[in-house]
């Protein structure tokens, strides 16, 4: 019987194991986990002490170029002293695999492991400490440009309603608060001076799920799969998001966010008009991520992203955020 096509394969944790044995030399005794799976999937290498991450990317999600530019990043930002899950050569000197898997090419990458604990809420002085390494990365990647997207307005907001619309009625006040708020926000980002917004290669989606943290408190980054090109803000933007999104005590929060501004403007200046967009980034970034579960919903977000989903996303998190952020600062009349 001839096998039925796939759109998405989850590859043998078993096989992986050997493979990596074979292009990189890991021992008999090397074990091999599935970690996650999600846009891509993440496995577990285990070989004694020593520990790896190999990530294997989604069909058409990564051109092998993107992937390219992505070790290209982590290796500049490890040279300077940034510490990054990096792309780690195999025996023959080569960071990109090919698997035939059942659905077709999908490339693989074997990473370093960022060593340390992943950690929801810590101090505020340690928030100085992830403001102080961002910052660190933004100097460096300042100016530079990668071979991979570039996050304008229209990347942002606009595109990702074509996907989004596909799973909210047109008709209902969610999907026309988004509608709304769109043309606000393409509106005010098209009148912002450019001239004092720094641009470069930027991450994307720097918060705690994608850093460990050792108990010596060194911050290790990874999950760079995002990284592209755009305003240096939209990092400290999301950022500030997901402080908002996970810390609930106000003053607290605002503490937190204080330190973290204070540590990124230790090593370099936010102009002020990034600080004055970063609320409406903020929001954009929203939209960017609603529109990234409902492109990647055949093989991702499907246990999870339906109507109801997205109704309560936008009230409780979009919506709030919007008018505890913007509307605070902006006239605005949104039908």
């Amino acid at each position: 019987m001839q096998n039925f096509p796939v759109s998405n394969s989850t590859l043998s944790s078993k096989q992986i194991g050997l493979f990596l044995q074979d292009k990189y030399g890991f021992s008999a005794g090397a074990t091999c986990k599935l970690l996650k799976t999600g846009i891509n999937h993440s496995y577990l290498v285990t070989d004694g002490e020593s520990k790896a991450v190999f990530r294997i990317y989604s069909l058409n999600w990564r051109t092998q170029l993107e992937i390219s530019e992505e070790l290209r990043l982590l290796n500049l930002l490890r040279e300077a002293g940034i510490s990054v899950s990096y792309p780690i050569k195999d025996a023959a000197g080569n960071y990109i695999h090919e698997l035939n898997a059942p659905e077709g090419t999908r490339y693989g990458v074997l990473f370093s492991f960022a060593a340390g604990d992943k950690q929801l809420n810590f101090s505020a002085n340690f928030h100085y400490k992830v403001g102080e390494t961002m910052a660190r990365i933004h100097q460096i990647t300042h100016s530079m440009q990668l071979q991979r997207v570039k996050y304008t307005p229209k990347v942002i907001l606009q595109d990702p309603l074509e996907y989004i619309k596909e799973f909210l009625p047109a008709n209902s006040e969610e999907m026309q608060w988004m509608v709304s708020t769109q043309v606000f926000l393409m509106d005010e980002l098209g009148k912002a001076n450019t001239t004092q917004l720094r641009v470069g290669a930027v991450h994307m989606d720097i918060w705690f799920d994608n850093f460990n943290i050792t108990k010596e408190g060194q911050i290790n980054l990874f999950d760079f799969d995002f990284s592209g090109n755009g305003w240096l803000c939209y990092d400290i933007a999301y950022y500030i998001l997901q402080l908002h999104s996970t810390e609930k005590v106000v003053t607290e929060r605002d503490e937190k966010l204080n330190s973290f501004l204070a540590g990124y403007e230790s090593v370099i200046k936010i102009s002020d008009e990034e600080k004055r967009l970063l609320p409406m980034l903020g929001v954009s970034m929203y939209f960017f991520y609603l529109g990234i579960q409902a492109q990647r919903f055949d093989n991702w977000s499907n246990v999870f992203f339906n109507e109801t989903y997205l109704k309560r996303f936008i009230n409780l998190l979009v919506k709030k955020y919007f008018d505890e952020n913007v509307v605070t600062t902006n006239t605005v009349n949104l039908s």
